[in-house]
């Protein structure tokens, strides 16, 4: 299958595929989640910003978001990773790698040489995929706390 599959940059015309890819969170959300995304990344073209799909037979079955980040909390400027999804037709037929690999590219270009991204410990899928990839635990621990008793 992979060597039917097309990365290229996402355009306007992607919306409806990708917000239909997109198996997290609020549906009632996503719409204004996914207008903001394209416009940052697609509309407008955000300088060290990727916005990629996946294509097969003029149908997008994938995608993927990322960007250099820089200096937050001192780290040097990096890849992030910050979206990533495949049709479960599509899934463990090389779709994600080939997109990672893509990003992986166009983010080393501009001078990276490390990617990131955040997983949900609890997402073995998504979990399982980015280790496969060759990602490992970083240097960064995330911490969070919960606001509701503030």
């Amino acid at each position: 299958m992979t060597e039917q599959v097309t990365i290229r940059n996402a355009v306007p015309a992607d919306f409806d595929a990708v917000t239909g890819l997109d198996f997290v969170g609020d549906p009632e959300e996503k719409p204004a989640y996914w207008r903001g995304i394209f416009d940052r990344y697609v509309t407008i073209g955000r300088d060290g910003g990727f916005f990629l799909v996946a294509e097969k037979s003029g149908e997008v079955i994938g995608f993927i978001v990322g960007e250099v980040r820089a200096w937050e909390f001192g780290s040097p400027p990096c890849g992030w990773v910050f979206a990533l999804s495949v049709s479960p037709e599509a899934r463990e037929t090389g779709v994600g790698q080939l997109m990672l690999n893509e990003i992986c590219q166009r983010l080393k270009k501009t001078g990276v040489t490390t990617v990131r991204t955040m997983v949900d410990r609890e997402n073995k899928l998504t979990l399982s995929f980015f280790r496969s990839q060759g990602l490992r635990t970083g240097r960064y621990i995330e911490l969070e706390k919960t606001l509701n008793d503030i």
